[in-house]
């Protein structure tokens, strides 16, 4: 009975791992199809979001499966709630990145983010991409130096965030409303895609450690005010 526990949460975990990979393909593309003012670039990206939302609905059907044939306990039920929530972030990465690639379809032709900008995009591009892989790969390998690392990455994606909040706020900002709108909304957008990754690493901490993960970008906590009540 074990080993079909073990084989079902394998099958999970290659879903998840596949969910990550896709999701990091699909920002990655939606990127470049920002960028470059690709709109079949963007259109591929949108499509593509079926895909993820039925790998969502296979991930919570195989774990319903799971709980109701095996009826896991303890860190075996944590498991299992973990690739549910695990696949809701992933989920929703994917979501970031087709919102990313409409915002492009509706202004195209034209480039929906300002010149002067777009260098900054291209580096949160590279950044959610890294955190995408990296993610991907902690779901097949739990490893606590690679969650630490994407860690990281989500404060340089939180300073490029606030980068741009400062260009879109200066009074030397020459384009316009509607595209510190856009550019805004897009800047949000990949803020809210790294958040996501963390979402799933810390999901992954807890379930390694078996503690409670602390509310703060770095692990393992530094100090007192960093660890969770209680611990």
């Amino acid at each position: 009975m074990r080993r079909g526990f073990e084989h079902e949460l394998a099958e999970i975990q290659d879903l998840l791992t596949e969910m990550a990979a896709r999701a990091g393909s699909a920002m990655n593309t939606a990127t470049q199809a920002m960028l470059n003012a690709d709109l079949q670039a963007a259109q591929a990206v949108i499509a593509g979001d079926d895909v993820l939302d039925d790998l969502t609905g296979r991930i919570e059907r195989a774990c319903y499966d799971t709980v109701a044939r095996q009826q896991p306990v303890a860190r075996d039920l944590r498991t299992v709630v973990s690739a549910m929530q695990i696949s809701s972030s992933l989920e929703r990465m994917g979501d970031l990145a087709d919102h990313v690639a409409k915002l492009t379809s509706m202004r195209h032709p034209d480039k929906c983010i300002p010149e002067d900008v777009r260098p900054m995009f291209a580096q949160m591009g590279t950044v959610a991409d890294q955190m995408a892989t990296r993610t991907a790969a902690l779901l097949g390998t739990p490893d606590l130096a690679g969650a630490s690392a994407i860690l990281a990455m989500d404060d340089q994606m939180d300073q490029l965030h606030r980068d741009l909040f400062t260009a879109v706020l200066a009074p030397t900002w020459t384009h316009g409303v509607e595209a510190a709108i856009d550019t805004t909304l897009m800047s949000r957008y990949y803020e809210r895609y790294a958040d996501h990754a963390v979402a799933v690493v810390r999901r992954v901490i807890q379930l390694v450690t078996g503690d409670p993960f602390p509310l703060t970008a770095t692990w393992p906590p530094t100090a007192e005010r960093d660890r969770p009540a209680g611990g």
